[in-house]
């Protein structure tokens, strides 16, 4: 009788996992056209309202069933619930072209396409005393500009120019925690993504596959990859936490012309540390820092120099957009005004990803900015749920170019000059969790 019992108990913790999982599958198919964004280079700041209003620390302060985005360790952590929400991401970009032989001083605006929606969803539920499961779908971020009047006109372009990037993440994940204050986890991490060319096509003259450059409509990739956490407690009032993620293999094959080794685009690895300090019953306080290895995926990484080298556009090792490796320093604090009502703020700082020297491919990528103040609240309401919003700017930011433009190549030169890149954004999000 007590056996029955006890099987009848697994079976009804099983069925929400395997509902939940079906769920999931289902959304992300639904939502993945809608996942683009992005903040610190391409990734966004945060995943889950609560860490998005709060610049997004997260490393040792889980807080809802997106947790296991920023650290899987956190699903131990955060009891038995489900967060649906939504983000409207509406990044500024433009750029400009000065002092080029091959026309005059111009501005060009890149918001052909102005608003952004990313969805997020987290499932967590707790197995036992000592083992948490879940799964969190999000938008891990994208990069989009498209240009009504083509920059790269001058040049020998046609037609509206941009590109399109888009990151949708499923990571279901399981956590164990040893001790009561201490919690190890593990997720898979399933990235699907999507990604378009347009108004490129005078590149085709420098690739190793001309055809595969622009304009050959939308290509999609999938990968998996892993991320891994720990967080616990360091003395009372006091939690830290780590965590790394490995890279995820992904290949763009209609732009093989374009990215280096053949259309190769992977999702960077990534790691970070965090700590969180309680001095009161009623005030937190999170730091985070995080560094994405943007250098080790040749199509981002790689710089455009090696195009003057005769390295045609595509080839292994060939010419990317130069991007550095950033690191971003987060920090947050939280104020638990009554029983139900929190509220937060953060800022982040991030180190520039684009070079001065790469500003000119790096008009179609422009993700410069370097700062975000966020702020945040949650409301608890009448039985088990829960409201959150959160409202984040990256105020303006521009990189100006410096030897950007070649003078000397191709044979005749692009005329020299420079191109300058900015970009700013606004985020403003919401979400809705049923505490189970």
């Amino acid at each position: 009788m007590h056996r029955r019992h006890r099987l009848d108990h697994r079976a009804s913790r099983a069925r929400p996992l395997a509902r939940v999982g079906s769920a999931t599958l289902l959304l992300a198919g639904v939502l993945a056209p809608l996942a683009a964004g992005a903040t610190n280079g391409y990734f966004l700041d945060g995943y889950g309202a609560k860490a998005e209003g709060q610049a997004g620390v997260g490393i040792a302060w889980a807080q809802d069933a997106l947790a296991a985005a920023s650290n899987p360790a956190g699903t131990a952590l955060v009891g038995d619930r489900v967060d649906l929400g939504v983000v409207w991401f509406a990044p500024r970009r433009s750029a400009d072209i000065v002092g080029n032989a091959f026309g005059a001083d111009a501005s060009y605006n890149g918001d052909g396409k102005k608003n952004f929606f990313l969805p997020e969803f987290g499932y967590s539920r707790q197995l036992s005393s000592t083992l948490g499961a879940g799964v969190a779908v999000y938008g891990n971020g994208g990069l989009n500009t498209q240009y009504a009047a083509n920059p790269y006109a001058r040049f020998g372009a046609t037609g509206t120019a941009g590109v399109d990037l888009e990151q949708l993440f499923v990571s279901p994940s399981i956590a164990w925690k040893p001790a009561a204050d201490q919690s190890l986890g593990i997720a898979l991490n399933v990235a699907y993504q999507r990604f378009s060319a347009q108004g490129i096509g005078f590149f085709g003259g420098f690739s190793s596959s001309p055809g595969n450059v622009s304009d050959k409509g939308t290509d999609t990739t999938l990968g998996a990859g892993i991320r891994v956490g720990w967080t616990g407690t360091l003395a009372p009032g006091l939690t830290a936490g780590a965590t790394w993620a490995s890279k995820v293999h992904g290949s763009f094959d209609k732009y093989k012309g374009l990215f280096a080794d053949g259309g190769r685009f992977d999702v960077p690895d990534n790691y970070g540390i965090g700590i969180t300090y309680r001095p009161s019953q009623d005030w937190t306080i999170g730091l985070d820092v995080q560094t994405i290895d943007y250098s080790h995926v040749s199509a981002v990484g790689d710089s455009v120099a090696s195009l003057l080298q005769g390295v045609p556009l595509g080839a292994p090792g060939g010419p990317g957009f130069g991007w550095r490796n950033v690191t971003v320093g987060k920090l947050a604090l939280a104020y638990q005004v009554d029983s139900g009502l929190v509220l937060r703020a953060g800022y982040s700082h991030a180190g520039q990803t684009v070079p001065s020297s790469q500003t000119f491919f790096n008009i179609l990528a422009p993700g410069v900015v370097q700062d975000h103040i966020t702020i945040g609240a949650t409301q608890a309401l009448g039985g088990t749920g829960e409201l959150t919003g959160f409202l984040a700017v990256a105020p303006g930011k521009t990189v100006n170019g410096a030897g950007s433009i070649a003078p000397g190549f191709p044979p005749g030169g692009f005329g020299g000059g420079e191109a300058n890149v900015q970009l700013k954004e606004t985020i403003l999000g919401a979400s809705y969790a049923w505490k189970l």
